[in-house]
């Protein structure tokens, strides 16, 4: 296991394509056996998920932030978010994604990962902060709830056979978390 003092959060970029699109897809088979749909998990490949990282690295918007947690064996969590403009939102930012390698989870990497993003959004101007969760995920509602977020409401999820509902949870003033 990774100690936490030698891992180190940093912007991604480009060059961390396809390190992120494995772990995109290790943490995910790792994270959801039993509430996705196991086919799914299986079908999904790296080299897919890298392009999809690389585009969105080179091309990123203003608000836009991936951050990567790096270890001594390579990468080993990320977490993807960005300002919210649109109406309609739910907040000013969004986490779109946090995952991390089970192998380092429980020893407070997910708690600094989603500070350092809620920094950045802060830094950029946002004071609310949104995040969808699979609602069945009790383990990741129960990290949310542990950090202040509130839940406040649910919707259907597209996608993966259907019949799935995410919670969403909201920080009212992301400087609370941002600390």
């Amino acid at each position: 296991m990774e100690r936490l003092a030698d891992v180190v959060i940093l912007p991604a970029g480009p060059a961390d394509a396809a390190d992120l699109g494995d772990l995109h897809v290790t943490t995910w088979r790792q994270a959801y056996p039993g509430l996705l749909p196991q086919a799914y998990l299986s079908a999904m490949r790296p080299e897919q998920h890298a392009r999809r990282f690389h585009a969105q690295l080179t091309k990123a918007r203003p608000g836009e932030v991936v951050l990567a947690a790096e270890g001594a064996v390579g990468l080993v969590g990320y977490c993807a978010a960005s300002r919210l403009t649109a109406g309609n939102r739910l907040a000013d930012a969004e986490v779109f994604t946090l995952y991390l390698l089970k192998s380092v989870q429980g020893a407070g990497l997910g708690r600094r990962l989603l500070i350092a993003a809620a920094r950045t959004l802060a830094a950029d101007g946002a004071r609310s902060l949104v995040i969808w969760v699979l609602s069945r995920n009790t383990g990741a509602r129960g990290f949310y709830e542990r950090l202040g977020g509130k839940a406040i409401g649910q919707r259907p999820v597209s996608g993966w056979g259907g019949g799935l509902l995410e919670t969403a949870y909201r920080w009212d003033d992301i400087g609370k978390l941002a600390v």
